[in-house]
């Protein structure tokens, strides 16, 4: 990707400048727009389709940056188009709620400039980013629930030798070109891997692969990752 489209949300006006210069200097990144409510923004996003939104939390009542979250996610004319979510501070239910709307990043808005760059650049890249602080709390989180394994009830039996090992990686943090390495594939080859999964589980990136495999009991926080999917979905291939 040459250039990152960026589209940025905010009901303030002083907020969408201060993110617009902590972006401006950067010459990968283009900001083409700025909107000040949710409605817009989905309007906007059909227009422009922007690689990235950053998409305020707390837009005005009515369509708020979770239900425009929402609407962009499942927008089948924009499939491209990652959210990242800003917000001053994040209780729980707001951070499970957003990363259930499909968005790719939750960041604080004391996020740090050159952080806030690195998050555009990540999320366009198929990669997903949390605040240090909200990666605490998701696994906290996902620690305190008790795991119930329901392979049997889940679609990961749809997916193929390959795609399942693909799914292992990505549920282990593996970015595509580290998962085209290990497994001597092209990075072609592994996107299409990775898109033909999100198909199968119904799910919009790899902040959702994660929580598919910890909802689906097939993760128990302090064990490896990669072990437990395998063992609770193929125990004869461990």
């Amino acid at each position: 990707m040459d250039q990152i489209d960026v589209l940025i949300v905010d009901d303030h006006p002083l907020v969408r400048s201060g993110v617009r210069s902590a972006i401006a200097d950067e010459l990968d990144i283009n900001v083409v727009g700025e909107a000040d409510s949710g409605l817009l923004a989905i309007q906007m996003v059909r227009v422009l389709k922007p690689d990235v939104v950053l998409m305020d939390v707390s837009l005005p009542p009515g369509i708020n940056g979770l239900v425009a979250s929402q609407s962009i996610s499942n927008d089948d004319t924009v499939p491209d188009t990652k959210i990242v979510m800003l917000s001053v501070d994040a209780d729980d239910d707001t951070l499970f709620e957003a990363l259930r709307c499909g968005v790719s990043g939750f960041l604080l808005k004391d996020t740090p400039p050159e952080k806030i760059v690195d998050a555009v650049r990540t999320v366009a890249r198929g990669g997903s980013v949390l605040s240090p602080s909200l990666t605490a709390t998701v696994i906290t989180e996902f620690a305190r629930r008790p795991t119930v394994n329901r392979s049997h009830e889940v679609g990961l039996e749809q997916l193929t030798s390959r795609e399942f090992d693909v799914f292992k990686l990505l549920v282990c943090g593996y970015h595509n070109e580290e998962i085209a390495k290990i497994l001597v594939v092209a990075e072609s080859t592994v996107k299409s891997h990775v898109q033909r999964l999100y198909d199968k589980l119904g799910v919009r990136d790899r902040v959702q692969v994660v929580i598919y495999a910890y909802e689906h009991g097939l993760i128990v926080m302090g064990q490896s990752g990669w072990q437990q999917v395998e063992s609770a979905c193929w125990p004869d291939r461990v």
